[in-house]
C-alpha cells in the first residue's frame, strides 16, 4: 500500500491560533491544513517563528494562554485497531483542553518529543517515575509493572545502565540521555502519532544520527506516523516523504520531499535550500549564502505576500499588494506565490549576503 492510499490518521483544517496580547495580536498559526496518513513521516521547516510548534501544539491542545484556537478544525481519524482501516473521526478542537477525552488521546494515541528536554522533565521526579506515570496513567498497570515496562522501553531507544538512568534525576543525566528518555516516553504508548519537536536541535551531531536512526528503526517497528518539526532540511531529507513549509503562521509550499528538494517553487523553500552548507565545493570559502534580512515582527505582518519583504523576485506592486493564494502547481505540488509557474527556482541560488 503506498503513502497516499493509506487511510487517513489525522486532519488540519485551516487552523488559526492567536494570542491576543497588550502590543496586539499575535496570529502565531494563520490558516494551516495539512493531512497526515497512518505510518507515514511529514516534516514541517521553517526559521524560529514561523508557528511549527505552536501549530503543533494546538493539536494536542496544549497551547500555552493568552493563546487560543479561533478558527478552524482537527479531526483526528482514531483507527479501530492497527490492522483495520476503520476508523472513528474525533474532533480534536471541540473537546475540552482540561478534559478526560482530550486526555485519553494526549500521550497515548498522540505523543509528543518536546524541543528542549531539560524544561519538558520534571526536576523533582526521577526519570523511572516519570516514564512509569505515563504508562499507568494510558495502560492501567500497577507501579511494578509499569517500572518494568518503563526499564523496557529505555533499552529500546539504546539508553546506556537503563536500571542506573531509572532512578536518576535528568540533570543527572547528559543532554543525549535526556532526549533518549523524553522518546522513550512518547513511546512507551505505541502512540499512532508522535510529533517530533525539533528533538535533536541541541545535541552533538553523533548522538543526534543515532537517535535519528532509532527513530526510523522505532517508527517501521510500532507502524505509528511521525509529525517531524525542524529547521534543519538535511534532517528532513534524511527522515521525511513528504514536507510542509511554513512561515510567517501559514504554509508557503507542500510537496513529496524529492520535488521539495529538487523543484521548489516557492523563493522562501528555495532560499532556504541554498543556505544548506555544500560539501566537496572547495572553491566556495567565505560566508554561508544567507536568505536576506529575518523575519518580520509579529505584529506588523507585511500586506500582500507575507514574504516580499525578503524575495529576490519581489516585483514591487503584485507581490506588495496581493496575498498569494496557495495552490496546486504541479500534481500534488501545493505553492502560495505569484509567480510559481514561472520561476525556474531549482537553478537559481540567492545571493551571498555581505558584509
Amino acid at each position: 500500500m503506498s503513502s497516499n492510499e493509506k487511510p487517513l490518521l489525522l486532519e488540519v483544517e485551516d487552523i488559526k491560533v492567536e494570542f491576543p496580547l497588550k502590543e496586539g495580536t499575535i496570529r502565531a498559526v494563520n490558516g494551516v491544513s495539512l493531512s497526515v496518513r497512518r505510518g507515514a513521516t511529514i516534516g514541517i521547516v521553517g526559521e524560529s517563528g514561523c508557528g511549527k510548534s505552536v501549530m503543533a501544539r494546538s493539536i494536542l491542545r496544549i497551547v500555552a494562554p493568552p493563546g487560543e484556537i479561533t478558527n478552524g478544525k482537527i479531526t483526528y481519524h482514531r483507527p479501530v485497531d492497527r490492522r483495520s482501516t476503520a476508523s472513528e473521526p474525533i474532533d480534536l478542537t471541540a473537546l475540552d483542553p482540561a478534559g478526560k477525552d482530550i486526555r485519553r488521546i494526549r500521550g497515548a494515541e498522540i505523543a509528543m518529543i518536546f524541543q528542549e528536554p531539560m524544561t519538558s522533565l520534571s526536576p523533582v521526579h526521577t526519570i523511572g517515575n516519570q516514564i512509569g506515570e505515563s504508562i499507568q496513567l494510558h495502560q492501567g498497570l500497577s507501579a511494578k509493572e509499569a517500572q518494568i515496562s518503563a526499564l523496557e522501553m529505555l533499552r529500546l531507544v539504546g539508553m546506556p545502565q537503563p536500571q542506573n538512568v531509572l532512578k536518576s534525576y535528568p540533570y543527572q543525566i547528559s543532554g543525549g540521555m535526556r532526549q533518549r528518555a523524553m522518546i522513550a516516553m512518547a513511546l512507551s504508548c505505541h502512540p499512532n502519532l508522535l510529533i517530533a519537536d525539533e528533538p535533536t536541535t541541541a545535541l552533538d551531531v553523533t548522538t543526534q544520527a543515532q537517535i535519528l536512526t532509532l527513530m526510523r528503526q522505532l517508527q517501521a517497528e510500532i507502524g505509528m506516523a511521525t509529525l517531524f518539526i525542524t529547521h534543519d532540511l538535511g534532517v528532513v531529507a534524511q527522515m521525511t516523504e513528504f514536507v510542509v513549509v511554513m512561515y510567517l503562521g501559514k504554509v508557503v509550499e507542500s510537496a513529496d520531499v524529492d520535488s521539495i528538494f529538487y523543484r521548489p517553487l516557492h523563493p522562501y523553500t528555495s532560499a532556504l535550500i541554498n543556505s544548506i552548507p555544500k560539501l566537496g565545493q572547495k572553491e566556495q570559502i567565505g560566508r554561508l549564502t544567507a536568505i536576506k534580512g529575518s523575519v518580520p515582527d509579529p505584529y506588523s505582518i507585511p500586506k500582500g505576500c507575507p514574504f516580499h519583504t525578503r524575495c529576490p523576485f519581489n516585483d514591487g506592486d503584485r507581490c506588495i499588494k496581493e496575498v498569494p493564494v496557495l495552490r496546486e502547481v504541479e500534481s500534488g505540488h501545493m505553492a502560495a506565490c505569484h509567480y510559481a509557474e514561472s520561476l525556474d527556482l531549482a537553478s537559481i541560488e540567492t545571493s551571498t549576503v555581505q558584509e
